[in-house]
């Protein structure tokens, strides 16, 4: 099947009129973010059954006609590891397409491992070896050759037999509907939307902060997030982590003191550091009560761990024989959670199907474990 290079309005107007009334499509993107915050969108790779299209986001101004297709309530968008497709077309709408597959979160339930790589599931599924020769390819660039085009196109050229192969599959083992909340989180808003005020929580090394220091680096996030936001920058290339953490730490009060912080030269103190200075004296000034809190958890007992390692016991045996991922289903922390009483996520949707429901009957004394040299055995009380 021929690849259509789309880089036109025409030849976007033509292309959709052939994709008009497509039940999927299985969609990729290929992007650029090493310089900017926002990713910049540089192909679209689209196919159903019939067509295999890459759009040049580049060359055509207006990309409604085909956002337009995607948006349509009776239309399903196949993605493998949809979450940043999607952010991309959040960006591009200011909202969500309704209706998501997510060929890696399927393959999550399958048996296929705990996020597996588009390129593994396709040599497990479907034998073939992808290219890897332009994973390293500069997308912004033009002209693309015909083998980069290729290579793009082979995102989608087999995720649409990966979508029939896993549909088919989950139909045949009764797990269609495990998945309805986590698709329905891809196309919900808030999974893309952080506030600025929370950005402090992505620091590397922020755990090692506690009390007021925390209230600053949480006004020096804010500042550095909306800072990366306005100009379309990386944090990083406003400032870096190792350089909040120390401004937190220390809370300097003059640019002279600024000055003495590792990673902070003369052109950033010019720069920011007017700025840098009320965002430390905004955080010291936060009431006590409004500091933010890292909520460690509560250690368990030597009793509680011992519980612990039984649930995940039955973890492991339940999914064996359900041939799934255990780290698809829960982590120990997920389990740790439970046994503390709180919320967690093995006792949410299909998650609690496969083993959540089992758990709970475990710990109200419902069921017991015996072993054997090479068998873990469940007895109903």
């Amino acid at each position: 099947m021929s690849i259509q290079y789309v880089d036109s309005a025409q030849d976007l107007a033509d292309l959709c009129r052939q994709l008009a009334g497509s039940k999927w499509l299985a969609i990729d993107t290929e992007f650029h973010r090493e310089k900017t915050y926002y990713p910049e969108l540089c192909l679209i790779q689209i196919a159903n059954d019939d067509v295999i299209a890459c759009v040049d986001p580049l060359a055509i101004d207006d990309l409604t006609p085909l956002l337009d297709l995607f948006y349509r309530d009776d239309t399903t968008l196949v993605f493998h590891a949809a979450r940043q497709d999607l952010e991309l077309f959040f960006l591009l709408r200011d909202s969500l397409p309704p209706h998501v597959f997510d060929t890696q979160l399927a393959a999550t339930v399958l048996g296929y491992g705990d996020q597996i790589g588009y390129g593994n599931l396709v040599r497990q599924c479907l034998s073939v070896e992808l290219d890897k020769a332009h994973a390293r390819t500069d997308w912004r660039q033009r002209p693309l050759s015909p083998e980069q085009i290729d290579y793009a196109a082979d995102d989608v050229r087999y995720l649409r037999q990966l979508y029939h192969l896993l549909t088919d599959k989950l139909q045949q083992s009764g797990r269609s509907d495990w998945l309805k909340e986590d698709f329905a989180a891809l196309s919900s808003p808030a999974t893309y939307q952080e506030a600025p005020d929370s950005s402090w929580q992505r620091i590397k090394g922020s755990g090692r902060l506690k009390g007021k220091q925390l209230a600053i680096l949480q006004k020096l996030g804010a500042w550095r997030e909306q800072r990366a936001i306005s100009h379309n920058l990386p944090r990083r290339w406003v400032l870096k982590d190792d350089v909040m953490l120390d401004l937190a730490k220390l809370a300097p009060t003059s640019p002279q003191a600024l000055k003495k912080i590792r990673g902070l030269d003369q052109r950033d103190v010019d720069r920011h550091g007017k700025a840098l200075l009320q965002a430390i004296e905004a955080g010291k000034a936060t009431d006590k009560n409004d500091w933010p809190v890292i909520k460690r958890p509560t250690p368990l007992s030597n009793q509680q761990e011992a519980v612990t390692d039984a649930l995940m016991a039955l973890l492991r045996k339940s999914c064996d024989e359900q041939n799934i991922t255990p780290a698809a289903v829960a982590t120990r922390k997920d389990i740790e959670a439970l046994i503390r009483g709180e919320s967690s996520s093995v006792l949410q949707g299909w998650r609690h199907e496969i083993i959540g429901h089992q758990l709970e009957k475990f710990l109200d004394g419902e069921l017991s474990l015996s072993a054997s040299p090479d068998k873990l055995e469940v007895q109903q009380r």
